[in-house]
């Protein structure tokens, strides 16, 4: 199988207000579980904002929860939105959204677990 990867030129001015405008939960979220596949740079300047928030490294340290690893050994997503996997499990794969098809696996965050 052939892979294509696309670079994309890091832009710090974004990326500082990416973080000015994200939750504090999605800050820590991207220091702790989605760290592997960011920028250094990047990581900088959520950590920083973090602290200027008010956030210490007690708090990021304490954000760390188990996932489930998914390809290249980042943090599987959820099949309901965004967030990372932490549990897994089985259900049907739907045609509209009503129509069982067949059995698949499903990743789960914290939320759409319950």
């Amino acid at each position: 199988m052939l892979e294509v990867r696309v670079m994309i030129r890091f832009d710090a001015h974004k990326t500082l207000l990416n973080a000015r405008q994200a939750t504090t939960e999605d800050l820590l979220e991207r220091v702790t579980v989605q760290r592997a596949g960011m920028e250094p740079e990047a990581l900088e300047i959520f950590e920083d904002e973090l602290r200027r928030r008010g956030v210490g490294r007690e708090q990021i340290e304490a954000a760390r929860r188990p996932t489930i690893a998914g390809a290249g050994g980042f943090a599987a997503a959820c099949s309901f939105c965004r967030r990372p996997a932490v549990a897994q499990g089985w259900g049907w794969h739907r045609l509209w959204g009503r129509v069982p098809v067949f059995p698949r696996r499903f990743n789960y965050c914290e939320e759409h677990r319950r």
